[in-house]
């Protein structure tokens, strides 16, 4: 704490200009997210596309239900290595080593699958991809919360800020390593069509590296000394303040209170991760992706989500500000993870209206949806995420007892863990169910679950304060 108020003090404004001014070192950590998801989401725009092409196309020739598996197991696993990495950084090693240490491994699991192209080298890429993503993810988070008093009232806009840095990264890497995959590297052979898929790769992890760079540069600038030394560690002798001391009652009500909301996250996040498994596939031959005569590439469509992260994060921050400020008071946090995946559901029903619009038989493709159908889909589901995923990594940042901070970081992002693995299996039922089926059994789920979470917010309320 001590170290998070000197970065705070090194601010030149007066004393009440500085409260409503966000710490540089907010902004490092945005770059540094920023280029990590730039990797992430490079990589996974492309994942699915990669599976299912030919192997004489550029691809692996995996089954389209199979592929799918493969994504939601990798995508999950991402999730529940922070776990880990939650642990070590709790007891062993400070935050910014593990930022480090993830970053490294990342940026070596996207070489191996540009170095080559065979399923043994995609196991192996997507092992330390997994593997360094539980150093990275639980760590940059609760290091942006370091930077705040538990009680400051713009924690919440500083988390929409750094999501935007998410989200940055994420509209970026689906144009650039799309179009070097599906463009800039294709080649036609005697009428046979290769994709530049390893190319995409090689961007995902050059970003990684760019990140690592800055970071270590400007950390001790910016952060001072915060996250040098593990979480559990401190100077004091106080009791009360060493690692071992029993939980509280009140931080066991917080505690549960995380795991019951985790438990709703699961549900948000397994119809929010179709975008990158049956969205994509359903894109692919059931929209209409021509404008002005020029065929959109079908990882391009990964980008309309963090589009609308940028242009409406601003404002959604603005008004949890503004609603602060008020006398009623924010919205409590269950009441908008509640909102978030009733915005989610109602995403799935505009889906629903689509897929009545298309069909196929068994061989023709015989009327695609229009384009704006899938992008109205995506702006309901950007906008239940800015709902719930921003104010959830702030409530668990500010809320969690100390010494399980980064544990219960990673507790809360494996359960995202558990939604992308069943996502997948969720996927997969596309090619036997169909999409109108399944896209309308996430969106009444979910829909559902949002009112559950908004009748049970009073109590969870009372457990959080």
């Amino acid at each position: 704490m001590e170290a998070a108020l000197k970065v705070r003090q090194q601010s030149k404004e007066p004393a009440q200009q500085s409260k409503q001014k966000h710490p540089p070192g907010l902004y490092l950590l945005f770059f540094t997210e920023m280029w990590e998801r730039f990797s992430y989401y490079g990589m996974r725009a492309i994942l699915t596309l990669y599976l299912t092409t030919a192997l004489v196309s550029g691809g692996l020739g995996f089954e389209e239900g199979l592929a799918a598996s493969i994504y939601g197991f990798y995508t999950g696993a991402c999730y529940f290595t922070p776990l880990l990495g939650g642990y070590l950084t709790d007891r062993f090693i400070g935050k910014r080593l593990a930022i480090t240490i993830g970053g490294i491994t990342m940026a070596l699991g996207n070489f191996v699958l540009f170095a080559e192209q065979s399923r043994w080298a995609l196991y192996l890429g997507l092992a330390l991809l997994i593997l360094g993503n539980g150093f990275f993810k639980p760590n940059i988070s609760t290091l942006a919360g370091d930077l705040y008093d538990k009680n400051d009232k713009r924690r919440d806009s500083a988390f929409t800020i750094f999501y935007m840095g998410i989200n940055l990264g994420a509209l970026f890497a689906p144009l650039v390593c799309g179009y070097l995959a599906e463009d800039f590297f294709k080649t036609t052979v005697n009428g046979l069509v290769h994709y530049g898929f390893k190319y995409g790769f090689l961007a995902a992890s050059i970003g990684m590296i760019l990140g690592q760079v800055a970071f270590n540069a400007l950390a001790n600038r910016y952060l001072g000394d915060i996250g040098k030394k593990p979480t559990g560690y401190t100077p004091s002798k106080k009791k009360v303040n060493q690692p071992k001391a029993p939980l509280t009652k009140q931080e066991k009500r917080r505690t549960a209170a995380i795991l019951i909301l985790a438990v709703f996250v699961v549900f948000f996040w397994a119809g929010f991760e179709q975008a990158g498994t049956s969205l994509t596939l359903y894109t692919q031959y059931f929209i209409d992706r021509q404008v002005f005569g020029w065929e959109v590439p079908i990882s391009w469509f990964q980008a309309v989500n963090p589009v609308f992260i940028i242009l409406l994060a601003p404002i959604i921050s603005m008004l949890w500000v503004k609603l602060a400020n008020t006398k009623r008071g924010d919205l409590a946090i269950p009441t908008k993870m509640g909102l978030g995946m009733i915005l989610l559901g109602l995403g799935y029903m505009v889906l629903v209206l689509a897929v009545l619009q298309t069909g196929s038989d068994e061989h023709h493709i015989l009327h695609k949806a229009p384009l704006l159908f899938i992008v109205v889909t995506y702006l309901f589901h950007t906008l239940g995420e800015l709902f719930l995923s921003p104010v959830g990594l702030s409530m668990v940042s500010r809320i969690a007892p100390a010494k399980l901070a980064s544990l219960l970081m990673g507790v809360w992002l494996a359960s995202t863990g558990i939604a992308n693995i069943l996502g997948g299996q969720l996927a997969a039922f596309t090619q036997t169910l169909g999409y109108l089926e399944v896209f309308g059994l996430i969106g009444i789920m979910s829909i559902f679950f949002g009112f559950i979470l908004l009748l049970i917010s009073k109590k969870l309320v009372n457990m959080i304060e």
